[in-house]
């Protein structure tokens, strides 16, 4: 037992090495690879955790279920949000409206209208920014940036552009297969259709003697 826990624990180690050297030159200084210890987190998620430092951070339970060529793609997609600066940030807005409804029913009791119209005023643009950030077609759109500049990175490291499209169009079916959350289905889904869209696109500009792409 004792030995298979730590074979686990190394590969998960080269792994996370492994990943490291997928990021682009110029990131490898302000990100950092690891293996999350969360219940039920999402199989890969970027977060700010300090001044111009950025954590990478991945389900390694489920990550070891992908295939190299699907774990690669879906990792330049993390790494394209973070070069995009879509990836979500720890910001003022629930302190704001936590604030704004607190200083509402305080004014209510004291019955200040001048505070009670600032503190709904402050309730009202923290909410507007918390709704714009958890918006659903924007973070679509965000995402299929991301999937498309995921493409362009793969090519960098030197994937041809039929495998890049087929590699994240393999990887987007194998997490439809696996995603029980019927939102998070959808969302491969809507991503999986626009990938092959663009698929399409990139086919039709390729010259009659290079391999075409199919998903």
């Amino acid at each position: 037992m004792t030995s298979y826990t730590t074979a686990s624990a190394r590969a998960e180690m080269s792994e996370l090495r492994r990943l490291k050297t997928l990021l682009p030159p110029e990131l490898q200084s302000w990100v950092t690879v690891e293996g999350t210890t969360e219940v039920n987190p999402p199989l890969l998620r970027s977060e700010e955790i300090g001044r111009d430092e950025i954590e990478i951070q991945v389900d390694l339970a489920r990550w070891e279920n992908l295939a190299i060529d699907q774990r690669n793609l879906l990792f330049w997609h993390e790494v394209a949000r973070i070069q995009n600066d879509t990836i979500p940030r720890e910001g003022w807005e629930m302190a704001a409206l936590a604030i704004g409804l607190g200083g509402a029913v305080g004014e209510l009791w004291v019955q200040d209208g001048l505070l009670l119209l600032l503190a709904m005023g402050l309730c009202g643009i923290s909410g507007y920014r918390l709704w714009q950030k958890n918006n659903g077609d924007r973070t679509l759109k965000e995402s299929l940036e991301a999937d498309e500049k995921a493409i362009a990175l793969a090519t960098r490291f030197g994937y041809t552009l039929p495998n890049a499209y087929k590699s994240l169009g393999s990887a987007f079916k194998t997490l439809i297969d696996q995603t029980p959350n019927r939102r998070q289905k959808k969302r491969y889904e809507a991503r999986l259709q626009a990938l092959r869209k663009s698929a399409s696109k990139a086919k039709a500009q390729m010259q009659s003697t290079e391999r075409p792409i199919s998903l």
